[in-house]
């Protein structure tokens, strides 16, 4: 049937998801800082303890996206939420739908899960991608400022008292 399907990634389709978060990479200006790797993709993803789920979109069979999430909570709501970590659809198939259908199962899912909220960021560059994301209804949360550790920051408050 022709159009558009959203399913599950499989442990096979790791090699395709590497390939996407690449060219995300790329399409963000940011393909320096991908170390992601087959190895540990399938380990994160489909190993013992998974940390991340990842759907991927198809328009007429062929690969055209990917979404990568995972839960977080609510204190306020006591309840879960979805993080979207990543959103990607290949230039061709922009404009067809694919990203709405990605957004649509990821907010069935949290419905069917009994999820608060779904929520990602965006590069505030991204005029595109924010100006889908508000026709859906999304809001941005301006009031608030994302803070990262990461590399030796991280490494010195984990070794700190």
């Amino acid at each position: 049937m022709p159009g558009t399907s959203v399913r599950e990634a499989s442990e096979g389709d790791v090699p395709l998801i590497l390939s996407l978060i690449r060219e995300l990479a790329e399409y963000e200006k940011l393909s320096h800082e991908v170390v992601a790797t087959e190895e540990n993709l399938r380990t994160n993803l489909f190993g013992e303890r998974p940390f991340a789920e990842v759907l991927i979109a198809e328009h007429d069979g062929a690969p055209a996206g990917f979404a990568l999430f995972f839960h977080n909570f609510s204190t306020f709501l006591a309840r879960p939420g979805i993080y979207l970590e990543d959103l990607y659809v290949k230039p061709e198939f922009r404009g067809a739908g694919v990203g709405k259908r990605l957004l649509v199962q990821l907010a069935r899912l949290a419905k069917e899960r009994g999820c608060g909220r779904l929520e990602w960021w965006v590069l505030d560059w991204n005029a595109p991608s924010i100006g889908f994301y508000e026709r859906l209804g999304a809001v941005a949360m301006d009031d608030w400022t994302v803070y990262r550790l990461a590399g030796r920051a991280l490494d010195d408050l984990a070794g700190g008292a």
